[in-house]
């Protein structure tokens, strides 16, 4: 015979420790931006209110961590795609157009949109006076003139006047060059 009590079983009520696991695989999810906010939001308040372990696995299933092939897999995709990032950047800087140092004179090269510019760039980020170049003591000087969108060596914004090289990458606006000079390598 069978007692009352074993008929009626029903499933184990959720213990605090499982509800805080699912409620933080949810909050880990969010971080890492595989659930939306209102996403989150709403699972949130069904996991508060869940009653059974099969409800929080519903919530939480697409969120646990995979397993070890996936993990494996989804690690080569993302050091293929960093790789091909990395070779992009490369290929970028070895086709930017070539800067040549002028010819030593009197007067510094003045380069801008203006046509009495020495170096005419026509480019809407360049403005009509930009920057200017210069030989002084055996250094060859950059200086902006003020320029609206600005003058960078190197990925360093200039302000004022800077000592330039061979090599060096040069910005005028979103213009880049690669400054190089007569028989040099860079």
């Amino acid at each position: 015979m069978t007692s009352s009590f074993e008929s009626s079983t029903h499933p184990a009520r959720l213990s605090d420790a499982e509800r805080d696991r699912a409620l933080e695989i949810l909050r880990e999810g969010a971080a890492k931006g595989k659930l939306s906010h209102d996403t989150f939001l709403r699972r949130m308040e069904l996991a508060l209110v869940a009653r059974r372990p099969d409800e929080l696995a519903a919530l939480t299933d697409d969120l646990r961590a995979q397993g070890g092939w996936s993990r494996r897999l989804f690690g080569a995709v993302e050091r293929m795609s960093a790789f091909t990032v990395r070779l992009g950047r490369a290929w970028q800087s070895e086709r930017l157009p070539k800067l040549l140092l002028p010819e030593p004179g009197p007067y510094p090269l003045r380069i801008g949109r203006d046509p009495v510019n020495g170096l005419r760039l026509s480019h809407e980020t360049v403005s009509r006076l930009h920057a200017e170049l210069s030989l002084q003591g055996g250094l060859w000087m950059l200086r902006d003139l003020n320029s609206t969108n600005g003058t960078t060596v190197n990925g360093q914004r200039v302000t004022g006047t800077v000592v330039v090289q061979p090599g060096d990458l040069i910005s005028f606006g979103r213009m880049a060059f690669r400054l190089t000079a007569r028989n040099v390598q860079p």
